[in-house]
This record gives structure tokens, C-alpha cells and sequence, in this order.
């Protein structure tokens, strides 16, 4: 992780390191739809309308993290595809999350059009929340304070 400011508040923070990997729209809607299925490069340049070069430089960034991994399934030609790593299927929630936010505070002019998207066990739609594990208490619900060592 490198930053271009000399902060260590910005170095040691989660939030801020976590940014410098996924703080733009183009890595997190390659997550979101690798998520979906998509491991080929023509499939998120069909999907996203990015240009081929951005999008080898953020397929790039995101092998180079971690999130996703090269993998070759054709020799002739060669051919790769980029696959989900236990890091980039850690974001999921995330996503959702993010979601979620967009569907309330930032919502499509017909919002009966934006996607829902269903739990493929029950059929029932999916509504995050987050939820801290000591307390039980959903995030945002109470007062936070911030601990430096």
C-alpha cells in the first residue's frame, strides 16, 4: 500500500488502506460482477463499457492485491480469466452494503428497475445490515469512539 501523503493516521488505518485498493468505481464493479459469474475480460468490457486499457489496468491492480487471480483456460490461443480470490469474495458484503446505501439515499428515477437481488436458498430478497459481533448491535446505531495503540 503506498500513499502519496506521509501520514502514518492514513498508513495504520483500515479504512484508509482498504481505499487505496478499491477506492474507485471500476475495481468494485469488476467485484461486483465477478460476483456475478463474469471471468473473462470481454465478458466486465461488454458489461462495464470501460476501455480495454483501463480495464487491463484495474484487472491488473486487482490480481496484484489479491482480489482476483489469473488463470489460463485456453493455450491456443492463449487466454486467461480472472477468479475470485477468499479476498475478493470477502467483499461481498461490502458490495451489498454499498448497495444498499445507493438504493436509499442515491435511487434510480424508477427504482422498481434497479436489481434485487434474491438469496438463492429461500427466493427472498436481500436487505445487509451490519451488525457488530461482540454487541449485536447494527453499525451507525450507536456512538462510536476510535482507539490508537
Amino acid at each position: 500500500v503506498h500513499f502519496m501523503s506521509k501520514n502514518i493516521s492514513l498508513e495504520i488505518c483500515p479504512i484508509a488502506r482498504s481505499l487505496s485498493v478499491l477506492g474507485d468505481a471500476w475495481s468494485m464493479l469488476i467485484l461486483r460482477d465477478a460476483h456475478a459469474g463474469f471471468t473473462r475480460f470481454d465478458q466486465f468490457r461488454k458489461s462495464l463499457g470501460i476501455a480495454p486499457t483501463m480495464l487491463t489496468k484495474r484487472l491488473s491492480a486487482l490480481v496484484d492485491e489479491g482480489l482476483l487471480e489469473k488463470r489460463q483456460y485456453s493455450e491456443h490461443p492463449p487466454r486467461e480469466e480472472y477468479v475470485l480470490t477468499q479476498a475478493g469474495k470477502d467483499f461481498l458484503p461490502v458490495l451489498f452494503v454499498i448497495g444498499a446505501w445507493g438504493r436509499k439515499h442515491k435511487p434510480f428515477e424508477n427504482p422498481e428497475k434497479m436489481p434485487i437481488f434474491l438469496d438463492a436458498e429461500q427466493g427472498t430478497e436481500i436487505i445487509p445490515i451490519v451488525i457488530d459481533q461482540v454487541t449485536g448491535a447494527e453499525i451507525g446505531s450507536r456512538t462510536i469512539h476510535q482507539k490508537a495503540e
